[in-house]
């Protein structure tokens, strides 16, 4: 399942897009602090100019999948970069450029 993305700032567009596999994914089953965790990603892909969209994934059989049992959880190109917190945005920020 994906979820509306603003195109980056790098585009100059912000046509909305619906994606079903999104190399980001955030695990969880939709309480506040799995929202806050994709609002804070939705911000480090605007700082990075990275154009992509982000899954919201609620279904805990997928969810195990990535071997996560503590939510919320981030992940990019299926590595699981946080798990069991919200990181802000500045700290998903470093995660990512680590992994890009």
């Amino acid at each position: 399942m994906g979820i509306f993305k603003k195109k980056s700032c790098c585009s100059g567009s912000t046509e909305a897009e619906l994606s079903n596999d999104s190399p980001v994914k955030i695990l969880g089953g939709g309480c506040d602090k799995c929202n806050k965790l994709e609002a804070n990603t939705l911000e480090a892909l605007k700082a990075l100019c990275m154009d992509t969209t982000v899954d919201h994934v609620r279904d805990f059989a997928q969810i195990a999948a990535y071997g996560v049992t503590t939510t919320p959880a981030l992940v990019y190109n299926k590595k699981v970069l946080s798990l069991g917190r919200v990181p802000d945005t500045q700290e998903i920020i470093n995660l990512l450029k680590k992994e890009i």
